[in-house]
């Protein structure tokens, strides 16, 4: 069954948020996210009057919505080093299932120069904010204070994304595996650590 042509716009952002993992931001044209999602070509500024920044633009934000509601399953668990290990892995996983072709969409608008389109940077450093917070959070939960927090989380994502186009440039998991295995010793560390310093003092 073809699918419903009222459809097509949110067909379209998913396919460029998906075509953004593997070709990049440059890669990703109109063309190619009409090819890739069946959607009618007469559609494109019906539904994105601001044309395909615009459409990046939602795509950033899709996988950037994505990817926040896995870490914010991920961060519910009991233990705050099983939670990015389990992060670690989701990547992993990625990787490996798409035969190292495909990286992380918020990247590849980041990288690229967009001096046409600054917002797109803009979107790219919001998704990254808001991931980072969430780790933080966890930490705080944990009893680490914020800015030691805040610091881990940016840590980890840095770690993660630099891991990542490691991998697909070497078509090998032995980057983020080891990024995990580091990350792991540092927060068990840094957990006993405040653990063995006993609660925070009140403001």
């Amino acid at each position: 069954m073809s699918p419903r042509k009222t459809d097509s716009r949110d067909r379209m952002v998913l396919s460029a948020a998906v075509l953004l993992r593997e070709y990049g931001a440059s890669g990703t044209s109109i063309d190619r996210v009409l090819a890739h999602s069946g959607a009618p070509r007469g559609s494109v500024y019906h539904h994105f009057p601001g044309g395909r920044t615009q459409l990046i633009d939602e795509a950033v934000a899709l996988a950037g919505d994505f990817i926040a509601g896995l870490l914010d399953a991920i961060t519910q668990a009991d233990d705050p080093v099983d939670a990015i290990d389990a992060f670690f892995v989701l990547w992993r996983d990625r990787l490996v299932e798409s035969g190292f072709r495909a990286g992380c969409p918020i990247v590849a608008v980041a990288v690229e120069t967009n001096d046409d389109a600054p917002q797109l940077a803009r979107s790219a450093a919001a998704v990254f904010a808001r991931w980072q917070d969430a780790l933080a959070a966890l930490f705080v939960r944990h009893g680490l204070t914020g800015e030691r927090s805040r610091r881990l989380g940016s840590f980890i994502i840095a770690a993660v994304e630099g891991a990542v186009i490691m991998c697909r440039a070497e078509q090998s998991t032995a980057p983020i595996e080891a990024a995990a295995a580091e990350i792991h010793d540092l927060l068990r560390y840094a957990l006993r650590d405040r653990r063995e310093a006993g609660p925070l003092p009140r403001p």
